[in-house]
């Protein structure tokens, strides 16, 4: 089975409509979901949720652990629950095969060692990641007035387009995937200063003067987090 065979059954798996939703509906939390909230989250029986999230576990797209709810223990408590959330590897299917990723690494490599000249290719890096950031704030017409929970559910909604996966908490939005991961492992630093010129050409393109985006380092999430003021 070739790489692009592979890519594509792991692709089949999403293929059935319920099955999207609930891989959907489990990559968007920040804990793994048990067999019980993933029915009720959907509205369905146990059993069907059950027999997809397994589905999508056997293609590598979630991942499985086992531990007993919360408060449940010691003699009697019967066996450890199955608890699913989203694989850490990603799938990719272009046809034909390109590899655009490794081109950017090259690129991203380069700017590293680029020497005396660093803060200049820094500088040039963070403008271009500004102007799309920008860009990305002229796909909507951003309203003038609204309550600050408002605000940034309209925000979330505009970064989810982009593949940021932003979850609001409180007066925060947490970005749970960087869209860029892979060149991120390679040059963290370089991607997350480009990270943060975007958000931040986003930010200026709506006009937002009351969220502000910050570097803020956590596994398994973007390195840049908003706040709210």
């Amino acid at each position: 089975m070739t790489d692009n065979d592979a890519r594509l059954t792991v692709l089949a798996a999403l293929a059935e409509p319920l099955r999207r939703r609930l891989y959907l509906h489990v990559a968007t939390q920040s804990t793994p979901l048990s067999r019980d909230e993933a029915a009720s989250a959907l509205g369905v029986p146990r059993s069907v949720a059950a027999f997809h999230l397994d589905k999508l576990a056997e293609a590598g797209l979630l991942e499985v652990e086992y531990h007993r709810p919360p408060g449940r223990g010691g003699p009697g408590a019967g066996r450890p629950a199955k608890w699913y959330r989203r694989a850490a590897g990603e799938v990719d299917l272009s046809i034909p095969e390109r590899h655009y990723d490794v081109a950017a690494s090259f690129l991203a490599q380069a700017l590293a060692e680029a020497g005396e000249d660093l803060p200049r290719a820094r500088d040039a890096l963070g403008g271009v990641a500004r102007r799309y950031g920008r860009a990305i704030a002229a796909e909507v017409k951003w309203p003038a007035r609204g309550s600050r929970r408002q605000r940034l559910a309209r925000l979330a909604a505009l970064l989810a387009g982009h593949g940021y996966e932003p979850r609001v908490i409180g007066s925060e939005i947490a970005l749970g995937n960087c869209p860029f991961r892979r060149i991120a492992e390679l040059q963290p630093d370089l991607v997350c200063s480009m990270n943060l010129d975007l958000i931040d050409g986003v930010l200026q393109g709506i006009g937002e003067s009351g969220i502000s985006a910050r570097l803020d380092p956590m596994p398994g999430r973007c390195c840049v987090a908003l706040l709210a003021s």
